[in-house]
């Protein structure tokens, strides 16, 4: 069975950010009839991300290297993913994701970082090894009344790419 996890590094535990990623593992977690694995909220373990060893951070580690899918997120931090994030994503060596198909996620208050997530979040997965055969999702804290919409509609738009295949007719005419 495909296995889904999700990494959150927004340094405010249960953040908007992680509810997002968490809703949109939800939604590939429906349409693949897939299992979650892991949800990692990164803030749990700051205090651990830069010991060495760590046997709990290798086994966090571990669970998303071994996942399928795996679900990024962060807030946009000066035009970027924050310190956070990255300071998990620093414990894997190159192509250690190879294998893994990651949606990268970020939000952000402001329109002007609404590329952030293509230009820096994406090539630091692919660097990874990860295949990132989507769109990622960038969402705007305005939208957060328009929550469900956004999200049912990066899954309508990107859910075919995620599992390996284009779109049919049909689901082209769904994703108008």
């Amino acid at each position: 069975m495909t296995q889904v996890s999700v990494v959150v590094g927004n340094p405010k535990p249960r953040s908007r950010t992680f509810v997002i990623a968490e809703a949109l593992a939800d939604r590939v977690v429906e349409h693949l009839d897939a299992e979650k694995k892991v949800v990692i909220d990164l803030i749990d373990y700051a205090d651990r991300i830069f010991q060495w060893p760590d046997d709990e951070m290798n086994e966090l580690s571990q669970a998303v290297r071994t996942s399928d899918i795996v679900v990024v997120a962060s807030p946009t931090y000066k035009a970027s993913y924050t310190g956070l994030l990255k300071s998990f994503l620093d414990r894997y060596p190159n192509n250690a994701l190879a294998g893994v198909r990651a949606v990268p996620i970020l939000t952000a208050s402001a329109p002007q970082h609404a590329l952030a997530v293509e230009f820096t979040l994406r090539p630091l997965l692919v660097e990874l090894g990860a295949s990132v055969p989507t769109r990622g999702l960038y969402f705007s804290m305005s939208d957060m009344p328009r929550f469900d919409a956004v999200i049912d509609g990066w899954a309508r738009e990107n859910l075919s790419a995620l599992l390996g295949r284009g779109l049919s007719a049909a689901e082209m005419e769904v994703a108008k």
